[in-house]
């Protein structure tokens, strides 16, 4: 299927008409009847009659057929048009970006919105631009990831971005639940402390609601509610934590950081189960912390790109894409070889 880059092209097509309009017999002399004098009979002009009648049909199809290939030819190619341009972050400082724009020396370059993905936007619409075509982007940092290669493009490209100046959103917030009448209540809420003196996530309720990521149950004689739900329960080793949580019989073991823990699924949510739980000291206490930090998964986080300059790299060429469609000009040079023929035989 072919994707027309500059559909406008196919506003064209009204030129149809003048093909149709040239093969239109617009006249034709009425028939003379042969006299054997015409002394005696009034002078008058000829007459001639308007009809619509369509001359050398063949013809006509394929002159049509040649500006209908011709147009969607034109339709598929792409000729160079723009100048050097800026390419801006609609969410960059402006006074920032004017002083950064006139500094690279494109005060007077078009401008336009910078897209998503402006690099590999770049690559798949550089052929819109000249050869001798400069470009800039002005952007935050934050919005030009950094890529493991360096971009290819044919044209040289200039990058300055603004580095963030606002702070940072604090981190987000996870619920615990630590119910009032938990064993050992002194112990844990010294750790959860500890936590949040290191990065402050937690904060702790007395049941849990649907924002809950952590439940601690720490009761020796009593089992936690049925409709109690969570991501992840701590479960402090004791006897009645075996009759309230079979699946801990069968637990998977793991150690990390110095810490055992046993682990294991359960309806309720993933169980985990160590003789830290509570932490009774402070080397315990950060041990912990690291290894549940280390279990929690965290998205890696994209580098920001650098002010920087792309040289141009005349090897690099346009996609296969931006090329025009080849089968459109050899029906092209196909149609245009019968027309002249039909033509030529016309008039003989």
């Amino acid at each position: 299927m072919m994707l027309s880059s500059y559909p406008l092209w196919w506003l064209a097509l009204p030129v149809l008409l003048l093909p149709i309009w040239w093969h239109r017999q617009k006249r034709q002399r009425l028939k003379a009847e042969p006299l054997a004098t015409a002394r005696f009979l009034p002078s008058a002009p000829p007459e001639q009659l308007r009809v619509w009648q369509w001359r050398d049909k063949l013809l006509l199809l394929v002159r049509c057929l040649l500006l209908v290939t011709l147009i969607a030819w034109l339709a598929a190619t792409i000729f160079p048009w723009r100048g050097d341009t800026v390419l801006v972050d609609a969410g960059v400082d402006k006074a920032w970006a004017e002083k950064e724009i006139a500094a690279a020396g494109f005060a007077s370059a078009a401008r336009i919105d910078m897209p998503p993905a402006a690099l590999s936007w770049l690559r798949q619409n550089e052929r819109d631009w000249r050869v001798d075509a400069r470009l800039l982007i002005i952007a935050r940092a934050e919005k030009i990831a950094m890529s493991a290669r360096l971009p290819q493009l044919s044209h040289q490209l200039e990058l300055r971005t603004q580095n963030a100046s606002l702070p940072l959103p604090p981190t987000a917030t996870e619920q615990i639940v630590l119910p009032a009448d938990t064993a050992h209540l002194p112990g844990w809420q010294a750790l959860f402390a500890a936590f949040s003196s290191a990065s402050p996530r937690y904060t702790i309720a007395a049941e849990p609601t649907a924002k809950t990521s952590l439940i601690i149950w720490d009761k020796p004689t009593a089992a936690p509610p049925a409709n109690w739900r969570a991501t992840n329960w701590w479960v402090a080793a004791s006897a009645s934590a075996a009759a309230a949580f079979p699946e801990l019989a069968n637990a998977a073991t793991l150690t990390i950081n110095g810490i055992t823990l046993k682990y294991a699924d359960s309806p309720r949510g993933r169980l985990w189960a160590s003789d830290a739980f509570p932490s009774r000291d402070a080397d315990t206490a950060r041990a912990l912390y690291e290894a549940w930090q280390l279990l929690a998964a965290a998205p890696a986080p994209a580098y920001a790109t650098p002010s920087q300059t792309f040289a141009a790299a005349r090897s690099a060429l346009p996609p296969a894409a931006a090329k025009p469609a080849n089968w459109l000009a050899l029906a092209l040079l196909a149609l245009f070889i019968l027309e002249r023929t039909l033509t030529h035989a016309r008039r003989n």
